[in-house]
């Protein structure tokens, strides 16, 4: 039997003084991955229905964007391993939306690349709320 080794959740969030529904079209369009997420994608292209091609500094990657725009969901995960990616929440709060980004990591992943990639997701959320607050 297969013991189960969880790995690790790495969650960060932003308060940001715009309506809920517009922190979530803007996410859901992943033509602007490249403006928030710079050091991920420097491009994208559409290839079919919810799946983008984008440009990385490692290559290619094909993601889907999954959208549930009802419940505040945007995630942006790996066309080929859809458990991996970005899983985002938008919820309101008492005057705008809290914007939420989870990343998951494996167990094994070494501690100053988990504390990296969180310093780089507090970064891509206050660009987030720096272009839907205009």
């Amino acid at each position: 039997m297969t013991s189960f080794q969880p790995g690790r959740a790495g969650t960060r969030t932003i308060s940001v003084a715009a309506p809920p529904e517009r922190v979530v079209e803007y996410l859901s369009d992943a033509r602007h991955i490249p403006e928030w997420a710079p050091g991920f994608a420097t491009a994208v292209a559409h290839e079919h229905d919810d799946v983008w091609r984008v440009e990385t500094g490692a290559g290619p990657q094909r993601v889907v964007v999954r959208t549930a725009p009802e419940h505040g969901v945007v995630d942006v995960v790996s066309a080929d391993a859809p458990h991996l990616g970005l899983f985002t929440r938008v919820v309101p709060n008492l005057t705008g939306a809290e914007v939420v980004f989870s990343l998951f990591f494996p167990q094994d992943t070494d501690p100053a690349t988990v504390d990296a990639q969180l310093t780089v997701l507090d970064e891509e959320l206050r660009t987030v709320r720096e272009h839907v607050e205009r």
